[in-house]
């Protein structure tokens, strides 16, 4: 079996962990998470980075630093996964589905305008598969609106828009690095703080609603409650694992990015046959090579390429279910009408495996067997 996901490490992991272990300190905010924040700040060129959890945690953190209240509404890509909106549902306010582009699968920008009622209160693209949205037309729309832009970066980290580092176009941005993300520790996050105006409150939020971080910087002679926050920080282990893999991050982006490029060549044949279309990456995007995939064109049945793929060996995946379409959407969500693009990419939209150590004849197996699957499907269908 090549499996769908296989965790990249560097070799460095356990070494970092049992350091943090001899230091005596295990909890966060160690020499680990500062070596962390410092190497993001720097590399992105932003001012703060709080490590988290969870992406899904940076992104709580986002909506409570905006303080959404019930009957507030923030515009979000149905298709995404389901953390994205669930940050904001916490805290009362309705999602507003958007359609995405069907060139990059991002957020349609040229829906905006429409969505925007005296309601709205923020924006979210989500940087689909490390490939950028249109950042400088959403940026301007949100600020002729008054509209806070708070970017969801999961897949991107590292990836650039116009030269640009994904995750610094809005007041906030929200990073992962669960296992099946580029750069991992298991389950974790970050924070990224573009405006100044949020960083104090974020660092109390991060800190069970308490000025800690200000009590250890000797800031001030003791730490209280200031409001309500809940505690966001990831160990100082997590952050040990983490930074063996930040410290390698140009080799395993590097390394990525061949395979992407592999993928790209052997499968666009496939594409001249008008069996699948391949991924856009536009001009002025740079991408980080998060994932590898494929629409399949509209009369092959995905659900047999996938199981055709699992009976030779090969554990393919599809995503997302759209959340306009789930139970949850559809109690908690306010859909602008029809999204056809979302309903048809999500219909057609097959990953293929793509990890570090997966090798260039496991490609050109990948391809071949994709290839038999759809003829296979085509087949069946009577085509």
């Amino acid at each position: 079996m090549i499996p769908f996901n296989k965790p990249c490490l560097t070799g460095n992991e356990l070494r970092y962990i049992a350091e943090a272990i001899q230091a005596g300190h295990s909890a966060g905010d160690g020499q680990f998470t500062k070596r962390c924040h410092s190497l993001l700040e720097r590399e992105l060129g932003v001012r703060k980075v709080l490590l988290t959890t969870s992406c899904t945690h940076a992104l709580e953190m986002a909506a409570l630093l905006l303080n959404l209240q019930p009957g507030d509404e923030v515009i979000v890509p149905s298709f995404t996964f389901v953390s994205t909106v669930n940050a904001f549902v916490l805290r009362g306010a309705r999602p507003v589905f958007a359609d995405i582009r069907s060139d990059t699968l991002n957020l349609d920008e040229s829906q905006l305008d429409r969505l925007v009622t005296p309601r709205t209160r923020a924006v979210v693209p989500v940087h689909y598969a490390g490939v950028g949205c249109e950042m400088n037309t959403i940026l301007d729309i949100a600020a002729r609106h008054g509209l806070a832009v708070i970017e969801d970066n999961a897949h991107g980290l590292f990836g650039k828009y116009r030269g640009r580092n994904l995750g610094t176009f809005g007041a906030l941005a929200a990073q992962s690095f669960h296992e099946t993300k580029n750069f991992i520790c298991g389950e974790g996050g970050a924070l990224v703080i573009n405006d100044p105006q949020y960083i104090e409150r974020a660092e109390i939020l991060r800190e069970k609603g308490t000025n800690r971080s200000r009590f250890f910087r000797g800031e001030v002679d003791k730490y209280t409650w200031q409001e309500v926050g809940s505690s966001f920080l990831p160990s100082e282990l997590i952050a040990a694992f983490l930074w063996a893999q930040l410290e390698q991050a140009q080799e395993i982006t590097r390394a990525r990015l061949q395979l992407w490029d592999a993928y790209h060549q052997a499968i666009s044949g496939l594409e001249q046959e008008g069996l699948l279309r391949r991924p856009i990456v536009p001009a002025e995007c740079g991408h980080n090579a998060h994932m590898y995939y494929v629409l399949l064109a509209p009369h092959v049945d995905r659900d047999a390429v996938l199981t055709h793929l699992k009976a030779q060996g090969i554990h393919s995946v599809f995503h997302y279910v759209p959340l306009h379409s789930s139970p949850g959407g559809q109690r908690y969500a306010r859909t602008s009408g029809n999204l056809p693009v979302t309903d048809e990419a999500s219909g057609r939209l097959v990953r293929l495996p793509l990890w570090v150590g997966l090798g260039q004849e496991d490609i050109l197996r990948i391809v071949d067997t994709l290839a038999s699957a759809i003829r296979a499907a085509e087949a069946t269908a009577g085509r």
